[in-house]
């Protein structure tokens, strides 16, 4: 009998695990981008006049990065980062793509503007991530899904706490 409680409780655990495993994202037209180098801008939504940092890596030459909201940056071979200024008349809500070219290759993400902008014009918010590789990747975590992924897991583990817990209380001990 505490086979079953036990296998019971791995399967709830096993299914909340796959239930909030990270999605891939394709392009609203359907069209990915593959290329030789991996690139990322963090954060991927930042009011008007903000600093995103633009990341690179597996690039084997400068590399060009464009936007129709930020000047162009060059990212040096060797360099793994840079940080641009949004346009402090860029359009609350739009959606910006963001080019990293690396000699003939280039690959696309995209820049979403949020609708507020910071009080203070003449300070620039400073984002500090992490320095690290972003292996490939063109996403980074959302602290949403992160929670309500441990608020599944937890909830799963729980109830399968509490379903044993129950069972052996009815059969008298």
């Amino acid at each position: 009998m505490r086979a079953i409680r036990v296998a019971c409780a791995a399967l709830l655990g096993m299914t909340a695990l796959t239930l909030t495993a990270p999605v891939a994202a394709a392009r609203d037209d359907g069209e990915r981008d593959i290329t030789s180098f991996g690139f990322n801008v963090s954060p991927t939504t930042i009011a008007a006049g903000g600093r995103v940092s633009l990341s690179v890596n597996g690039c084997k030459s400068d590399t060009k990065v464009s936007s129709g909201v930020f000047d162009t940056v060059t990212i040096p071979k060797g360099q793994g980062s840079a940080t641009a200024t949004v346009d402090w008349d860029a359009k609350p809500g739009a959606v910006y793509e963001v080019t990293f070219q690396c000699g003939n290759e280039s690959g696309h993400t995209d820049l979403t503007i949020a609708t507020g902008r910071p009080s203070d014009p003449t300070h620039t918010p400073v984002h500090r991530g992490v320095k690290a590789g972003v292996g490939g990747s063109t996403g980074g975590f959302d602290l949403s899904e992160i929670g309500l992924g441990a608020a599944l897991i937890a909830g799963s583990v729980g109830a399968a706490y509490h379903w044993s817990r129950r069972r052996t209380g009815e059969h008298g001990g």
